[in-house]
């Protein structure tokens, strides 16, 4: 059985933690959440958040499934946009290539950042979650590309779905804008 290394730790480590995201939500929840990314855990996954980041593609972007006890789900740049048709929002990605997975033995612990995907393990784009409680069942199977250093109060806050997929109801709540920032 894999070890879960702690996050503590792995930041201990050194550098290679250069780069986050700074996200300003809108809703329900309001506030900042900043997130370090672990570019020496998931590079590629990493690139790609950033970089659409970067391009503003995540501004307006909704927590489109949000589970009590589990995790919040954003990151839909094609169907989850604010002031659009919400129907579809978690089907999609973006304009990017689809990325191999990058597993770790980073543990899936309360703030923990890691990218959705399909039931295919090379199949996650641009859709990531936030941990609100430990989910360790998902350890080794989804790519962990970071951690909530400062925020979790807001992502506390954000709006819960309902039944089983948590699919949010009426307005959710939003990425107002996504920051890259070192």
């Amino acid at each position: 059985m894999r070890k879960a290394l702690s996050l503590l730790a792995l930041l201990a480590a050194g550098p290679g933690f250069a780069s986050g995201l700074q996200i300003t939500v809108e809703g329900e929840a309001n506030g900042t959440i900043t997130v370090d990314l672990f570019e020496d855990v998931a590079p590629k996954h990493v690139e790609q958040i950033t970089a659409l980041a970067a391009e503003g593609q995540y501004d307006g972007v909704v927590f489109h499934r949000v589970i009590d006890g589990f995790m919040a789900q954003t990151g839909d740049v094609q169907y989850g946009k604010i002031g659009e048709n919400l129907s579809y929002a978690g089907r999609g990605g973006s304009d990017r290539a689809d990325l191999p997975a990058e597993f770790s033995d980073l543990a899936f612990d309360r703030g923990v950042v890691g990218m959705a995907r399909s039931q295919n393990p090379n199949s996650a784009n641009s859709q990531f979650f936030i941990m609100f409680a430990p989910g360790h069942f998902l350890n080794g199977q989804y790519t962990v590309v970071g951690q909530v250093t400062e925020g979790m109060d807001v992502v506390d806050a954000i709006k819960r779905g309902t039944g089983g997929n948590g699919a949010v109801v009426g307005q959710p709540d939003l990425m107002k804008s996504v920051t890259v920032i070192d």
